[in-house]
């Protein structure tokens, strides 16, 4: 399976949430795509339909894929915590999600864009691979060649606020990553128990 690069306001219906952020189709009609999206009977789910969409939301909003995934679940149940949590921030300190938290991106594909273009480095060095995951104290940087473009200079511009995990400078385009995310810090709708279940079937 390649990354899905479809139409996101039907995954959006499709999950009945903005997970790609505001969307004006899911406001008009918050119900699932297709010919029955309105039925009542296709509102009825099992419990494995119910956790496997879950794991497919989580999928679809970090743009992760299947096998990716997989190996990342095995990584957190093998950890200490909550494996749930710790699959979470895993995820969390990927390099391309690290870039869009920062604000050096508007989306997650296209902090995965920037990564893989060579435009951001960890540490001093470039890295190229979107699915680097990155350790408490690592630096992330625009590369100094890069910082010059435009569509770069203009997301930084207008980027909001950071998160607590997280530092970053505007003006010299790099930041820090500081800490492993805390559940509770982490925006996402997720019940990240569901896909923990899912699992051990």
């Amino acid at each position: 399976m390649a990354r899905y690069i479809g139409p996101k306001s039907k995954i959006a219906r499709k999950f009945k949430e903005p997970i790609f952020g505001p969307d004006k189709a899911l406001e008009k009609k918050n119900y699932p795509p297709g010919q029955h999206g309105l039925s009542k009977k296709r509102a009825k789910q099992s419990e494995y339909a119910v956790q496997l969409q879950e794991k497919q939301k989580v999928k679809y909003t970090y743009g992760i894929l299947e096998r990716q995934f997989a190996k990342t679940f095995h990584r957190a149940s093998r950890a200490h915590g909550i494996t749930g949590e710790v699959l979470l921030q895993l995820i969390e300190s990927r390099l391309d999600n690290v870039v869009y938290r920062m604000g050096i991106a508007p989306s997650r594909g296209s902090a995965r864009q920037l990564v893989a273009h060579r435009h951001i480095t960890v540490n001093a060095e470039v890295v190229n691979i979107a699915s680097y995951t990155l350790k408490p104290g690592d630096t992330v940087a625009v590369r100094e060649r890069s910082k010059a473009l435009d569509t770069i200079k203009n997301v930084v511009a207008s980027s909001g606020n950071l998160y607590p995990w997280i530092e970053f400078n505007r003006d010299t385009m790099s930041g820090k990553y500081v800490s492993l995310p805390e559940r509770k810090q982490i925006p996402e709708n997720i019940k990240e128990q569901l896909i923990v279940e899912l699992y051990s079937k």
